[in-house]
């Protein structure tokens, strides 16, 4: 079973826990509808249309209402530190919480109390907290945009508002930055670096990078990234290799915008409805990158 964690952009929506439907635009979970936007709404609804392309992974949900204010991250900490022992996940993705050092130590600690050890990926507000508890080696997966990555390449900065300027002006040397966030230890075994270009990294190193079918219009789409890591989760669930996982999420994602016609126009919805048609012509052109067990890299 995939495990995805995250917010809903709504102060008054209540924490649930459940499996989660795709229902048009809307995701249904627990007696509530969301639509389907960006952020984690954008990336439960991405891997749910790529499970259900492949058959498989089953999906469980644990949201909360955030604004930002971090009241809601809290419920939710506080829930799965808690109660995660209890489900048996195989891959278990993080997204938007806010940032909260001490909470992020306790969720990690309940997930090595799991039936089983499962895949770890964190994205955003999750991703800044493993770095800021220097618990980033504990992850399989991080997902960073460019900038995301600055930040985890500076050994200095606390939080991404304290990352060095110097550090910014890299973005022509993703590499680079791959390199230092490993060497510092504030990467995870493997990134999929979001961007013009997706960077997949293992252990430091570039393995592969994904820059084609490329639109202008998608960087103006709000939550290419979020779906792009929803696919990576699906993928990893599905029983993928990572590197298999993370390259066929990287081309998906794309491929998925270029059958949208992207304009700046275009919703999120617009390109996950994309999503089963880009995978399956994927899947059909790479079959053996299909790999039944969950280890090696």
């Amino acid at each position: 079973m995939l495990g995805i964690v995250g917010t809903v952009p709504d102060p008054e929506f209540p924490l649930v826990h459940g499996r989660p439907r795709l229902v048009g635009d809307r995701l249904r979970i627990d007696g509530h509808s969301i639509a389907v936007q960006r952020c984690t709404p954008a990336l439960l609804a991405a891997a749910l249309s790529a499970s259900e392309t492949m058959g498989g992974p089953d999906i469980y949900a644990f949201l909360v209402g955030d604004i930002g204010r971090g009241d809601g991250s809290r419920k939710l900490y506080r829930f799965l530190a808690e109660h995660l022992p209890e489900f048996d996940i195989r891959v278990l993705a993080f997204h938007y919480l806010q940032p909260d050092v001490d909470w992020h130590a306790r969720v990690l600690f309940a997930t090595q109390a799991m039936p089983s050890q499962p895949i770890l990926i964190a994205d955003a507000g999750f991703m800044y907290a493993a770095k800021m508890s220097g618990q980033s080696g504990s992850y399989d997966f991080f997902t960073p945009d460019v900038g995301e990555l600055a930040f985890l390449a500076d050994e200095l900065a606390p939080h991404p508002f304290y990352t060095r300027g110097f550090v910014l002006h890299q973005d022509n040397k993703v590499p680079d930055l791959i390199r230092q966030a490993h060497a510092h230890g504030n990467a995870a075994t493997h990134l999929l670096v979001k961007g013009a270009t997706d960077f997949i990294a293992h252990e430091g190193r570039v393995i592969a990078t994904v820059a084609h079918p490329c639109f202008d219009a998608m960087e103006a789409i709000g939550g290419t990234g979020d779906s792009l890591t929803g696919l990576l989760a699906a993928l990893c669930g599905a029983g993928f290799g990572r590197i298999d996982a993370a390259v066929l999420a990287a081309q998906a994602n794309r491929w998925a915008g270029s059958l949208a016609a992207p304009t700046p126009a275009t919703q999120m919805v617009e390109l996950i409805d994309k999503i089963p048609q880009a995978l399956s012509s994927l899947l059909l052109d790479q079959p053996d990158q299909k790999r039944i067990e969950h280890g090696g890299s």
